[in-house]
């Protein structure tokens, strides 16, 4: 049997049904999960994806963070469970202090929608595993609040303890340093900004490509989770 990755869907989200397309891509068993049920209903990882949880009410993420469903994943997440928190995702995971920082209010108070090239920083995550450090790539952003940002000291130790993920090469939204997506110590909680479920056929991907840049994310966690199961 696959492994099961379930998404979240929390009242806003608008991307949840792109993260299952992805996930059923990449090989694995696509699981649809409810922001109020704290039930994870035994998924290997899980996915929070884009959108504007409630509204984006208060700060993007903030109330989503107080969601039932969110309890077991913060819980899971510090025993292990794999999370990936994808733009209003990674917003949660900040939220949440799963993740440090912030994601405030781009540079230019504009909201920027458009395809853009990142550079892998690490493959050291279960999320990042098929890429390979300094590989560029393609993938997709669309964000109000994109721009990252915490104190000097914990952008000292993210860059030191490397777990700054991926790096905008052409920041589109000021962010500190051109971080585009970082992990937790352990390497099994990432928060991105852009869309890797925007990036993963060549029919819908960016163009001109690679217009498949966002699939290793998803099949990077399902050979982890084959990988320990095994």
């Amino acid at each position: 049997m696959a492994p099961a990755i379930g998404v979240v869907t929390f009242p806003g989200s608008q991307d949840d049904q792109d993260a299952l397309r992805a996930v059923r891509l990449s090989g694995a068993s696509a699981v649809p999960l409810w922001h109020r049920d704290p039930d994870l209903h035994g998924v290997d990882a899980v996915v929070l994806p884009g959108g504007f949880s409630y509204g984006d009410y208060l700060r993007a993420g903030a109330i989503a963070r107080f969601s039932p469903v969110m309890e077991s994943v913060i819980a899971g997440a510090r025993d292990g469970l794999p999370v990936l928190g994808i733009c209003n995702g990674f917003q949660v995971l900040c939220e949440s202090h799963l993740l440090p920082g912030a994601l405030i209010r781009n540079g230019g108070m504009l909201f920027v929608n458009r395809d853009e090239r990142l550079r892998v920083e690490s493959a050291s995550t279960v999320w990042t595993a098929d890429y390979a450090p300094g590989q560029e790539i393609v993938i997709p952003i669309k964000n109000g609040e994109g721009r990252y940002t915490a104190d000097e000291r914990t952008l000292d130790a993210l860059e030191a303890e490397g777990r700054v993920i991926a790096r905008y090469l052409d920041n589109p939204n000021g962010s500190a340093r051109d971080i585009a997506g970082i992990a937790n110590a352990e390497g099994n909680v990432v928060g991105l900004m852009p869309h890797p479920e925007h990036a993963v056929e060549e029919l819908t991907g960016p163009y001109p490509g690679p217009a498949t840049d966002g699939l290793p994310f998803f099949t990077s966690i399902l050979k982890h989770l084959v990988s320990v199961s095994a």
